[in-house]
């Protein structure tokens, strides 16, 4: 088998996790906004916004452990 260079999306480095919400299965629970308000924030209208992209390294745990706890199960990380 032939190594090959991991794929990745321009301007985030290798190791480098991105979120991303399915907006029609979000019900704005504010589960991952309470767990890493550094990285997920409600508006006024109950929309999910994400305020870093990619996930500063030292939040990635976090950020996983909030996508896991998503009682919709909206969230999901991308390389």
């Amino acid at each position: 088998m032939a190594w090959r260079q991991p794929d990745r999306r321009p301007g985030t480095r290798e190791g480098q996790v991105r979120v991303e919400v399915d907006r029609d299965a979000c019900e704005a629970n504010a589960v991952c906004a309470g767990l890493v308000p550094e990285v997920f924030d409600l508006d006024d209208d109950d929309r999910l916004h994400i305020q870093v992209e990619p996930v500063p390294p030292g939040l990635a745990d976090a950020v996983r452990r909030a996508v896991a706890s998503c009682p919709k199960a909206a969230l999901r990380i991308v390389p």
